[in-house]
C-alpha cells in the first residue's frame, strides 16, 4: 500500500494547502483581525492557516483502530498516511513559518527565498541529528529520574536556543539557527528511535513524562484562548472546517486515482483524515508565539477548527471502518438459556478429566477433536465428542458455540488463536480459557479477552498458594467436600436493585466478591445487585445449589 499512501499524502497536501490558502484569502474581510492587514501579511496568515489544516492526529486514529481491531486496505491506508503526514506537515510548517516571517517583514517572494528556506530546513535536520546523538548518550543512563530530567532539559534547551537565536542570521543571510524547534526535536526522536538500539527505552521514558507535560501544555493553550475571537468568528470556523473537508476528499480521490488504487472503500477514505489533535494544537501555539501581532488570534481560530474536527472526526472514522467491513469487535455475548454449556477443544487425558468434573457439576459438556481416529480411543461413558474438520465460523456455529457460557482451548497455539479470534468476532463468548504452550503468544490471547493458563507457571502459583494460604487453596481446588467456590450470574429481575442486607441467604454461604461489567466491586450489606452481576460465593454444595436457583431464576 506504500504507493497509495504516498499518493494520498501528496494529493491531500496539495489540495488542502491550495484550497485552504485560496479560502482564507477570499474570506479575509469576514475575519475581524485580518480586515485591516496589508496584503503580504494576509498571504502569510493564509500560508500558516492552510499548513495547520494539513495536520492529522495519529493518536486518535490509532485509538479507534485498536478499539475496533480494524485491519484491511482501508485501515492500512488511513493509518499509514496519518503517521507519515505528521512528519511531512512539520517540514512544511518549518518552511511556511520562514516564508511567512519574510512576508511579514515586507520582502518579496522569489526563488532565492525558497533556496534559503530549504537550506534552513536542512540545517535544522542536521542540528536534530546532533541532538539525537546527545539523547542516545543520555538514554544509556540507568537512573530513570536523572535520565528523564536530562531529556527534559535538552528539549527545553532546543526551544531556549530557538528563542535566543531568533534574530541571528548566518553570514548576514536570511538563514537562522534553531529556526524550527519542532522539526529539530522530531529529527532527534527519529534518529534515536530508528538508528539506535535504545528506541524502546527512550519511548518508554517519554511516555512516563508525557502526562505532566501535556497537562502544562494544554493548560497554557486554554489560558491563551481568546473566546472573543471565537465568538466573533464562529461562522469562519465552520467555513474553514468545510473547506478542509472538501480539500481532504479531493486530495484523497486524486491520490487513489493517480496510484490506480481501486480498493473498495476509497470513496470513504476522506473520513479517515478529519480528526486533528496534539500536533495541530502545537503548531497553532507556535504561531501564537512567533507572530505576536495577529498570531494569538490565528491560533485561537485554528484551535476552534481543530476542536470541531476532533468532535466530528472520530465518530466518522469509526462509522467508515464499520461501513467498509474492516472492524473486528467482540460480538454480542449470548444470553443465558438456563443450561450451563461448555465446549472443550482437544481430546486428551486432561480434557476428559475436566469434562467429567464439569459434568458432575451439572454442566452440559461437548468435547471437540481435530482427529477422527481419536474417537476410537474414547472410553464408554465419555461426554459428547464431536470432530471438527476445519476451523471456521460455520463449524463453530454447528457446535452451537453461541449458546456456550465457557470455551476451553487445549489445542496448539495456532489452532487456539484461530478459534479464539472467531469466537471473539462471531459469538462473543465472554469466558474463554486457553492453555498456552509458548509464552510469546500470551499478548495475542490477552487482547482477545481470553483467560490464559500457562501450565508451568500455574503449578508454581498453585504451590505458592498452598504455602501461603492453604485453606483458601484447598477450597479453590474442591479438596474440602463440605465447601465449594461458585460464580453465579444474576438473572432474576425480582432481585435487581435489592441490597444484600435485605436478602436471606443460607447460613453457611458467604459472598466473596461481585463483578459488574468487567469491574470488580467491594461488596457490603448496602451493595445493590444488578442484572448481569457475577457473584462469587463460598458455601456447602447444597446451599450453593439453592442460591444458584434463586439468582438465576
Amino acid at each position: 500500500y506504500f504507493r497509495s499512501i504516498v499518493s494520498i499524502i501528496s494529493g491531500q497536501v496539495v489540495a488542502v494547502f491550495a484550497i485552504g490558502i485560496a479560502a482564507i484569502v477570499l474570506i479575509k474581510d469576514m475575519v475581524p483581525f485580518m480586515a485591516s492587514l496589508p496584503q503580504n501579511e494576509i498571504w502569510a496568515i493564509a500560508l500558516l492557516g492552510a499548513t495547520i489544516m494539513i495536520a492529522r492526529s495519529p493518536s486518535s486514529a490509532l485509538a479507534i483502530i485498536k478499539e475496533l481491531r480494524a485491519r484491511g486496505p482501508f485501515t492500512h491506508k488511513v493509518l499509514g498516511a496519518t503517521v507519515l503526514k505528521d512528519a511531512v506537515v512539520i517540514i512544511i510548517f518549518a518552511a511556511a513559518v520562514s516564508v511567512a516571517a519574510v512576508l511579514v517583514e515586507g520582502a518579496d517572494f522569489d526563488i532565492w527565498l525558497l533556496l534559503f528556506v530549504s537550506f534552513e530546513i536542512l540545517l535544522d535536520i542536521g542540528i536534530g541529528i546532533l541532538i539525537g546523538l546527545l539523547l542516545r548518550t543520555v538514554s544509556t543512563l540507568t537512573n530513570s529520574i536523572v535520565k528523564s530530567l536530562l531529556i527534559l532539559l535538552i528539549g527545553l534547551g532546543v526551544f531556549w536556543f530557538a528563542t535566543e537565536l531568533h534574530d541571528f542570521h548566518l553570514f548576514s543571510l536570511p538563514v537562522s539557527f534553531f529556526s524550527e524547534p519542532l522539526l529539530i526535536c522530531m529529527t532527534a526522536g527519529f534518529y534515536v528511535g530508528n538508528y539506535t538500539r535504545l528506541g524502546s527505552d527512550f519511548q518508554h521514558t517519554l511516555e512516563e513524562m508525557a502526562p505532566g507535560i501535556f497537562l502544562i501544555f494544554f493548560t497554557l493553550v486554554g489560558v491563551e484562548l481568546e473566546l472573543s475571537v471565537l465568538w466573533q468568528a464562529w461562522g469562519i470556523v465552520l467555513i474553514l472546517f468545510a473547506v478542509r473537508l472538501i480539500g481532504i476528499f479531493i486530495g484523497s480521490y486524486a491520490g487513489t486515482t493517480l496510484a490506480r488504487d481501486k480498493s473498495p472503500g476509497n470513496a470513504l477514505l476522506g473520513l479517515g483524515f478529519i480528526t486533528q489533535a496534539g500536533v495541530s494544537v502545537g503548531l497553532a501555539k507556535e504561531i501564537g508565539v512567533e507572530f505576536s501581532e495577529w498570531g494569538p488570534q490565528l491560533a485561537t481560530l485554528s484551535i476552534g477548527v481543530i476542536v470541531l474536527n476532533q468532535i466530528v472526526g472520530p465518530p466518522l472514522l469509526k462509522w467508515a471502518i464499520n461501513r467498509v467491513g474492516e472492524s473486528h469487535t467482540r460480538a454480542d455475548s449470548p444470553t443465558f438459556d438456563g443450561v450451563r454449556d461448555v465446549i472443550i477443544f482437544g481430546l486428551e487425558d486432561q480434557s476428559l478429566a475436566l469434562a467429567r468434573q464439569l459434568a458432575n457439576h451439572l454442566w452440559n459438556v461437548i468435547l471437540v477433536t481435530r482427529r477422527q481416529e481419536a474417537l476410537a480411543n474414547a472410553a464408554d461413558g465419555s461426554p459428547r465428542i464431536e470432530v471438527m474438520s476445519e476451523i471456521s465460523a460455520t463449524t463453530l456455529r454447528n457446535l452451537e458455540t453461541g449458546r456456550a457460557e465457557s470455551v476451553v482451548l487445549m489445542l496448539s497455539d495456532a489452532e487456539n488463536l484461530a478459534i479464539c479470534t472467531l469466537i471473539y468476532e462471531e459469538f462473543g463468548v465472554k469466558n474463554v480459557i486457553v492453555r498456552l504452550q509458548d509464552h510469546t503468544n500470551f499478548e495475542k490471547f490477552h487482547e482477545l479477552g481470553a483467560l490464559v493458563v500457562e501450565p508451568g507457571t500455574a503449578m508454581v502459583s498453585l504451590l505458592d498458594q498452598f504455602v501461603r494460604s492453604p485453606f483458601a487453596a484447598s477450597l479453590l481446588l474442591g479438596m474440602d467436600s463440605a465447601e465449594e467456590f461458585m460464580e453465579i450470574e444474576m438473572h432474576n429481575p425480582d432481585l435487581h436493585g435489592k441490597a444484600i442486607r435485605d436478602m436471606h441467604f443460607p447460613h453457611d454461604v458467604l459472598i466473596l466478591s461481585i463483578s459488574r461489567k468487567g469491574t470488580r466491586i467491594i461488596s457490603h450489606g448496602y451493595t445493590r445487585l444488578e442484572l448481569g452481576d457475577h457473584i462469587t460465593v463460598v458455601g456447602s454444595p447444597n446451599s450453593l445449589a439453592e442460591l444458584q436457583v434463586k439468582f438465576e431464576a
